[in-house]
């Protein structure tokens, strides 16, 4: 029994060692598991197109029409080369809505060189600050821009009495919902006798920036996306509300019926830019060579902006919580505010409550709207944050890098959550 025993151990023993190195070896010659393949984020690679340069660049091409005034040649000339642009990115669908507008006779002045506007040191609409504040107002006189160059460019004024007036847009169609659409806007109308680069020449360099990114060859969203640039918006927001009233009652509607052609997608959302560029923060009081604060005329302290972008400088995410899709529009902010978190690179973004005065204000009670801009419309801009509103001094060479990095990065937070909206993908 004994020796039967140690036998049984010694085989035992034998196969368990010879099982060793059988799961070594073969360990030794089995190939390699596969790697997993990186998983691409389309949102990524989508933002990885949008570049400081090209921003820039596209807004440069919109100032070598001046203020673009709404009515004049130079504004004609601008939506042509709006048209063009657009359609070398690849929209194909480029469109013009045409509408009829009587412009009245002048304003009365209400600021340096007259004009209109929001007008005094208050401002108008939104909420309350409290602080140092600066004037505002329109700039109406043509010989306070020094460029002789850029003051003859801008000499033709708008003619009054009614004339035909036009927006231009471009639209990426769903490929499962057509039928439904986000809009993507800004105005390409300037006043002041500038170059409109701010206002708005970098609301719709943004605009554009985005179109030429999802009219890319590959890309492909679930709902349309249409990408609008309005016309006629220092007058009074006119280009939006017509086309608001032309288009509001097609919304949805087959064209011609089984086509599976939507002329007008029901609107899911309005996201429109306007001023992104200069959030240099509260006005200070302007010292002389002493350090003592100048006065003017009438004894009062002027105010100036300070000259660089303000650290915590931010995108204002706005909607109005008077209207009546205000819950909604607060969610369609929040989406844009969470794809800023994630995708923006300098820049946070903010959700305000106060939106007023911009092309997204006649679509509020039809759809879900907000706006994105530099500042806090009521708040801030009508309290002077931003001294080239409507003045000369809107040039492109006014603004530095980090002035046009705040606009890249709102267009870093429509792209990626407009993307995420519409269900934007990729093809390899």
């Amino acid at each position: 029994m004994k020796s039967s025993s140690t036998l049984c151990r010694l085989l035992l023993a034998f196969f368990a060692a010879n099982a060793c190195a059988l799961s070594v070896a073969t360990a030794q010659t089995a190939p390699p598991a596969a790697a997993k393949a990186p998983v691409v984020d389309p949102l990524a690679t989508m933002l990885s197109q949008l570049s400081l340069d090209k921003y820039k660049a596209t807004i440069k091409g919109l100032t070598l029409f001046g203020d673009r005034r709404q009515g004049t040649e130079r504004n004609r000339r601008a939506l042509d080369w709006i048209e063009a642009q657009l359609k070398s990115y690849g929209c194909t669908n480029v469109e013009r809505l045409q509408y009829s507008f009587t412009e009245p006779g002048p304003r009365l002045s209400s600021g340096p060189g007259g004009g209109g506007g929001l007008g005094g040191p208050a401002g108008s609409g939104g909420s309350t600050l409290f602080g140092d504040r600066a004037y505002t107002g329109v700039n109406g006189n043509p010989l306070l821009q020094a460029d002789v160059k850029l003051r003859e460019l801008n000499t033709e004024q708008t003619p009054i009495g009614t004339s035909m007036r036009e927006n231009v847009y471009c639209t990426k169609v769903g490929t499962t919902h057509p039928e439904e659409m986000y809009i993507v806007s800004a105005h390409m109308d300037g006043i002041g006798f500038g170059e409109a680069a701010n206002d708005n020449g970098s609301g719709t360099a943004l605009v554009m920036e985005l179109a030429r990114i999802f009219s890319a060859p590959g890309v492909s969203t679930e709902r349309s996306i249409r990408f609008a640039l309005w016309n006629n918006e220092e007058s009074g927001l006119n280009g939006a509300r017509a086309y608001v009233e032309q288009r509001k009652n097609l919304q949805g509607i087959e064209s011609p019926k089984g086509s599976g052609k939507y002329p007008e997608p029901k609107w899911l959302g309005v996201i429109q830019h306007d001023m992104m560029l200069w959030d240099h923060g509260m006005p200070i009081p302007k010292l002389d060579a002493a350090g003592k604060p100048v006065v003017d005329a009438k004894g009062q302290v002027v105010y100036v902006s300070p000259p660089e972008q303000r650290r915590e400088a931010d995108v204002n995410i706005e909607f109005q919580s008077n209207s009546v899709l205000s819950d909604a529009s607060a969610k369609l902010a929040w989406v844009l505010h969470a794809a800023n978190n994630k995708y923006a690179t300098h820049y946070p973004a903010a959700v305000g409550p106060h939106m007023t005065n911009t092309d997204s204000i006649p679509f509020m009670d039809l759809a879900p709207s907000i706006s994105l801009r530099e500042n806090e419309r009521g708040q801030q801009i009508g309290a002077g944050w931003n001294p080239n509103w409507h003045q000369p001094s809107d040039m492109f060479s006014t603004y530095s890098d980090k002035d046009f990095m705040l606009g890249l990065n709102a267009a870093q937070t429509t792209l990626a959550g407009v993307a995420q909206l519409s269900g934007a993908s990729i093809k390899k």
